[in-house]
């Protein structure tokens, strides 16, 4: 697969304006604009729902050197709005490699725009914030480009959580297994289902919107919260939801939009960050133990507060602050066996920091079930 020769251009809501060589859709995609700091793990980021409709920029200067695979995915298709490069790989080498990565992201029409300083990039964007942008062929932004742009909206007030959700419960793992977790599906990686199926537990995964009353009929031994997409205090179905459920004592545990999920429950707020957490190697500190976990992070979000506590929920405690900027990272009930945390503790960057976490609920269900 040859480099395309078509010029390209990624034009910012503040007017910055970005060249390089475009691949895929000829029409202008338009979406929030963000980056990650994975060196590795692309097709998972492509895939990770936690990304729909954001443009993704790659900061690692090449992308694609491992192909692809049919294992990786962390749902059934690409879930990025676009990916800005450095540079696209046209060879790959991997014994696990199926394909290339450039066929594969046009093969589902997903826009590539490469050859563009991502560095200088990522430095604006860690400046003014992330913001709204838009990919299109040539060398200028046409009409049509800038009124796409304009009427992009924005993340804040978006419930994406009912858009990537399931429109149908499904089961994960072993129908044996001793352990029944009933998952809610805000965006729910497959490597998550894959942790509990290990764990011993079979997973029912629900719509988004299921409600407390249905979820109790299916009599779980515990209920996950998943990751998932958008501004969470948007999803304001969920949490009535959530404590209807904690009202009959059953173990929660969240991860990611779950972790705010849970804090807005509890009386906490939720604000968006400058330009998030997104990468495979942010340090966060368990407050407990004093121990430092490299964490796998992805969101744009954050439940207000610090280490000293959360804002208008009394109920709940911290238990993990990043190191970097102090933001909650995790937290628990300080009565209800409920907690959850920011970070994605089934990714594996540490390689397995977060792992335990996963125990630690099956603990906390072998207690409350007997």
């Amino acid at each position: 697969m040859n480099r395309s020769d078509q010029p390209g251009f990624l034009l910012l809501e503040d007017g910055t304006l970005f060249h390089g060589a475009v691949e895929g859709s000829a029409a202008p995609t338009v979406a929030e604009v963000v980056f990650t700091t994975n060196m590795s793990g692309y097709q998972e980021v492509f895939t990770d729902p936690s990304y729909q409709g954001q443009i993704v920029v790659m900061t690692a200067p090449m992308i694609g050197n491992y192909g692809v695979n049919d294992s990786d995915p962390e749902s059934a298709r690409p879930q990025v709005a676009g990916v800005v490069m450095r540079e696209l790989s046209k060879n790959y080498s991997s014994w696990r490699a199926e394909g290339d990565l450039g066929a594969w992201l046009a093969d589902n029409h997903i826009p590539v725009i490469e050859g563009v300083d991502t560095r200088r990039l990522t430095k604006h964007l860690r400046t003014v914030g992330v913001m709204r942008g838009v990919i299109g062929r040539g060398d200028t932004p046409g009409a049509e480009a800038v009124a796409a742009l304009e009427s992009c909206p924005s993340m804040e007030g978006l419930d994406l959580a009912s858009r990537v959700s399931t429109r149908e419960r499904y089961v994960w793992g072993d129908p044996r297994a001793p352990w029944h977790v009933v998952a809610y599906d805000y965006g729910i990686k497959r490597n998550i289902l894959r942790l509990f199926s290990d764990h011993g537990c079979r997973v029912t995964v629900v719509p988004a919107t299921t409600s407390a009353e249905e979820a109790l009929e299916l009599e779980p031994h515990g209920v996950f919260l998943s990751n998932g997409p958008g501004d969470p205090a948007a999803v304001e179905y969920a949490p009535g939801i959530v404590r209807k459920i904690a009202s009959k004592g059953v173990p929660i545990f969240g991860i990611c939009l779950g972790h705010q999920i849970l804090g807005l429950t509890y009386g906490a707020g939720t604000v968006k960050m400058p330009y998030g957490h997104r990468g495979g190697n942010h340090p966060v500190r368990d407050i407990t133990s004093g121990r430092v976990l490299i964490t796998s992070q992805n969101h744009g979000f954050a439940v207000e507060g610090s280490e000293r506590g959360i804002k208008g929920a009394k109920e709940l405690e911290v238990t993990h602050v990043n190191l970097n900027d102090g933001t909650v990272e995790g937290l628990r009930h300080r009565e209800l066996p409920i907690f959850a945390v920011q970070y994605h503790p089934e990714a594996a960057p540490g390689p397995h920091d977060g792992r335990p976490l996963f125990n630690q609920f099956l603990d906390v269900v072998r207690k409350q079930s007997a």
